[in-house]
């Protein structure tokens, strides 16, 4: 028996007893206009249109695709719906049971039905990321003639897990994750329809932005959790899924964060604070809040590249290019994987040493720029790559120091105003003592001497 994604025996089953299946099976659309989310996919004429039969017809048929996206965003929904949709044979494999027998098994079903009865055939194969180079190389001939028309799902990124000719032979989907909205319409839609549980238990909206936070926009896993509280709340003879209901049912308690209220500011002052005091568990403990609460990673994120400059500096030079790295990663891969990266730098940040010394130098040499203290800068400094330059005196005198021997001209570079201002007092802890040496090193070498009275810097001995 061909390994069909729905044999017919299951739909059999499930049009007599729909509660047999789980809700997530029952609430599958049936149609593309019922799918929720991905409609930068769906517009007429799109390839996941013509492989239901829409717009089709003619010399240009259908392209192979290759789905790529998170879990729980539709990659199988969308197979689902191709395969009641369109009266092509249909197939499923999964690379994490199938190998190249199986493929060349479908693949040479797909040529005798063609040529048989004229009966195309699509194969949906699953986590097509599983799949070696030798496997994946067996699906090249049936898709490049056509044999078959391929829909392959993958969680990783096809760029480096699916080999160059067959990425070439097919169309490459993005779907996007599903918003807070389409997944509560999804989930309002399985509150009252009869294929889900047909107004049995309301959803007030306190459950349901939990709801909403617990799926971290996954439409299976927040119709599983549906699925359980409602079953709770009916065991209970409750007519509505209440919040306690909902954390009892889950296993999963309620943050009370309002993220666009003061506790936002709140929890996000407590995290960097916390990493300011280096209490790496303190700081764990308020990065977790935020992200059961639903924070915006990229929010988080932000936090933590102003910290690294902020509270660190060149106390650990690290610090800054961790941050940074965090963000790009956080951007590009999203909840739930994002919650590792913005760990790792959060503990990375808690325990790297201190020095806010970066910080109070641009705020003192800011506070003398609005104090007045600019002047003019010196003319030995000033451009002198235009006409008439060198007659105004411009770029005269300047001593090049890369002609020097160590590579630093005692010359003067700030205005007269603030000639011996010191902004920069470094600290001695961390990496940052090397730099203070080099600081004094250098002034030293430029005859200017600590004259605006300032504290020193403190020694992290």
């Amino acid at each position: 028996m061909e390994p069909d994604l729905f044999t017919a025996a299951a739909e059999d089953r499930q049009e007599k007893d729909p509660s047999s299946s789980p809700l997530a099976v029952r609430m599958r659309p049936r149609t593309l206009d019922e799918v929720v989310g991905q409609q930068h996919l769906l517009k007429p004429g799109s390839p996941l249109r013509r492989l239901v039969g829409e717009g089709s017809g003619g010399p240009a048929g259908p392209s192979s695709v290759i789905l790529w996206g998170p879990p729980g965003i539709g990659k199988t929904t969308l197979a689902y719906v191709v395969s009641k949709a369109t009266n092509k044979r249909f197939v499923e494999l999964s690379a994490i049971t199938a190998g190249v027998k199986e493929v060349r098994a479908v693949i040479e079903g797909a040529r005798r039905a063609t040529g048989g009865y004229g009966k195309e055939t699509v194969l949906f194969l699953d986590e097509i990321h599983r799949f070696s180079k030798a496997q994946q190389d067996s699906l090249l001939p049936a898709v490049e003639n056509r044999w078959v028309t391929l829909i392959a799902a993958t969680t990783e990124n096809p760029y480096f897990s699916i080999i160059s000719p067959l990425l070439s032979r097919s169309l490459l989907l993005t779907l996007e994750s599903l918003t807070d909205d389409d997944l509560r319409a999804l989930l309002r839609r399985a509150l009252t329809d009869e294929r889900g549980l047909g107004s049995a238990v309301t959803l007030p909206e306190d459950a349901e932005e939990h709801l909403l936070r617990i799926a971290g926009g996954d439409a299976r896993r927040a119709l599983t959790a549906l699925e359980a509280a409602a079953g709770a709340a009916m065991s209970k003879h409750e007519e509505e899924i209440t919040l306690l209901t909902l954390e009892e049912t889950v296993d999963r308690a309620a943050v009370k964060y309002d993220r666009d209220g003061d506790q936002h500011y709140d929890v996000a002052s407590a995290l960097i604070k916390s990493i300011r005091g280096s209490d790496v568990d303190a700081a764990l403990h308020y990065l977790a809040r935020m992200i059961e609460a639903g924070e915006d990673p990229r929010f988080i994120a932000r936090r933590l590249m102003i910290s690294a400059s902020e509270d660190i500096g060149l106390a650990d030079p690290t610090a800054l290019p961790t941050a940074v790295a965090a963000a790009q990663a956080v951007a590009m891969i999203g909840f739930p994987e994002a919650a590792l990266t913005l760990s790792h730098a959060t503990i990375a940040l808690a325990l790297a040493p201190k020095s806010n010394a970066a910080t109070l130098a641009i705020f003192a040499a800011q506070e003398d720029v609005r104090k007045g203290l600019a002047g003019a800068v010196p003319a030995h400094l000033r451009d002198g790559h235009y006409k008439g330059a060198a007659k105004l005196g411009h770029a005269q005198g300047y001593v090049y120091p890369h002609d020097v021997p160590g590579g630093i001209a005692a010359q003067q570079y700030a205005p007269d105003a603030v000639r011996d201002k010191r902004y920069y007092r470094p600290t001695r802890y961390g990496a940052e003592a090397r730099y203070a040496d080099v600081a004094d090193r250098v002034r030293e070498r430029l005859g200017r001497a600590d004259t605006d009275g300032g504290a020193s810097a403190p020694d992290g001995s």
